[in-house]
């Protein structure tokens, strides 16, 4: 009888039990699980990278080199980043129609599928830009006010102070700003697309790039109230004076010619 009594468990032996293996199993999925997931992605990668290369080879390989090591008909690609394709591919640029003094931005020929694979190869040539996330440019509780003062500080000069655009030098111009998407706003400023510089985190922080967004969109929306009527062009109150001096001078001096002559009629009938 003792020895029967020996043998017997503890009441909360089998719960015990129960805890270590489930202890267990949770070890086993920590070890396991996210070596599976970091295989899964690496594949993902791997066959997004193959898919862009041969994209590549038909579409961009004949102007910027069959390596993206660049040619006489394109620059090279090596180390531009993800970000560099996002923005040129995507808004049109990229395929270039024809060479020129700058590539407009025109109609889309790749879906964002296609752009994705195409930043992957070019990304595998070298590190840059970084396409960014949504939270990078959305511009929830950005300060436009702030925004408005550093767009003025350092876009300005080729923009102007609404993002209407303008005329640079050798056929270059700084194209409008109305109607770009967020995304590419940023993407711009990482990677100083043709002859616009380039603001990386280091010169212009994240939260600087997103005040800016917030200026640009609000000033070219259709809910911004304009008080001073015709914008002509954004160009702000030297081009008003000038239009109000040539245009408004200028018909006064008509009608003053047209009443004069037809008071010199008058006075000989």
């Amino acid at each position: 009888m003792k020895k029967l009594s020996a043998r017997r468990r503890h009441p909360l032996a089998a719960v015990v039990v129960l805890l270590l293996a489930l202890a267990a199993t949770g070890g086993l999925y920590a070890a396991f699980a996210p070596a599976g997931t970091a295989k899964a992605d690496e594949t993902a990668q791997s066959l997004a990278i193959e898919e862009g290369q041969k994209l590549y080879s038909v579409g961009c390989a004949s102007c910027h080199g069959t390596g993206g090591q660049g040619t006489s008909d394109g620059p090279s690609l090596v180390g531009v980043g993800s970000a560099a394709v996002d923005f040129q591919v995507g808004t049109g640029r990229m395929p270039a129609q024809q060479p020129g003094a700058q590539v407009p931005k025109k109609k889309v020929v790749y879906s964002q599928a296609e752009i994705d694979q195409l930043a992957a190869y070019v990304a595998s040539l070298g590190a840059g830009p970084i396409t960014p996330k949504s939270s990078q440019y959305s511009v929830e509780g950005a300060n436009i006010g702030r925004g408005g003062e550093l767009f003025r500080n350092n876009c300005a000069q080729c923009h102007n102070f609404t993002g209407e655009g303008g005329a640079l030098t050798h056929g270059k111009y700084a194209p409008s700003l109305e109607g770009v998407s967020p995304k590419h706003l940023y993407e711009a400023m990482q990677t100083g697309p043709q002859n616009m510089p380039s603001f990386p985190d280091s010169t212009m922080p994240e939260k600087e790039k997103k005040d800016i967004i917030a200026y640009v969109q609000a000033v070219n929306s259709d809910k911004t109230d304009n008080p001073g009527g015709l914008s002509l062009g954004g160009l702000g109150p030297v081009s008003e004076g000038l239009f109000g001096w040539i245009f408004g001078l200028g018909s006064l001096i008509a009608v003053a010619v047209w009443v004069a002559a037809h008071t010199a009629k008058a006075k000989k009938s």
